[in-house]
């Protein structure tokens, strides 16, 4: 074995001092990086002109502030899924939620509905994509474009036991004239 040429350093047994040293240099370091801020921050869209008074965006409706037309007795109401956009082209999103009621057992149907707000007003129900009494259930479902885009569960025949729904399909709602209109393509398809 070889033995150093070289003298124990001084710096490798840390004393007091040396903790000393470090503690001051990183205080300085806070102190400073406290008075040294950046400017304040802006965000715009590339090639946006900016300007200080252009309007506050919309937040959409939030789906608690809404009272939906199902009946749920002593179990809550839950909010399975929610998807914001402007659907109907004024600029203002639109929440579309579904929602069912908490049951103990089985499997629920759920509701679809849009909810709007205008300026200075309380959201408010405006359609019903999905009525309850349909005895679908939602797999899945996006705003993409303008159009609520689902892929819904449901069941051929009475027969088909609640957990098991043996039916998928696919729509898609737009609004037109006034009203959401319903599209499916021909793809409904057996589970």
């Amino acid at each position: 074995m070889q033995s150093s040429a070289v003298p124990e350093l001084a710096h490798t047994h840390a004393r007091p001092i040396h903790w000393v040293a470090t503690a001051t240099a990183v205080a300085g370091v806070v102190a400073l990086s406290s008075v040294l801020q950046p400017g304040h921050a802006t965000a715009a869209a590339p090639g946006a002109p900016h300007t200080r008074s252009a309007p506050a965006q919309a937040l959409p409706p939030d789906p608690a502030d809404v009272e939906f037309p199902l009946d749920c007795g002593p179990v809550k109401l839950v909010v399975k899924k929610r998807a914001s956009g402007d659907l109907d082209g004024d600029g203002r999103p639109e929440t579309v939620a579904a929602v069912h009621c908490d049951a103990p057992m089985g499997t629920p149907p759920d509701g679809v509905y849009v909810i709007t707000q205008a300026a200075d007003a309380k959201p408010r129900l405006v359609a019903t994509l999905v009525d309850p009494k349909d005895r679908s259930n939602v797999e899945d479902f996006a705003v993409r474009g303008g159009d609520v885009v689902a892929t819904l569960l449901g069941y051929s025949s009475g027969d088909v036991p609640r957990c098991c729904p043996d039916v998928r399909e696919t729509v898609k709602w737009r609004w037109e004239n006034g009203a959401f209109v319903r599209s499916a393509p021909s793809d409904a398809r057996s589970v």
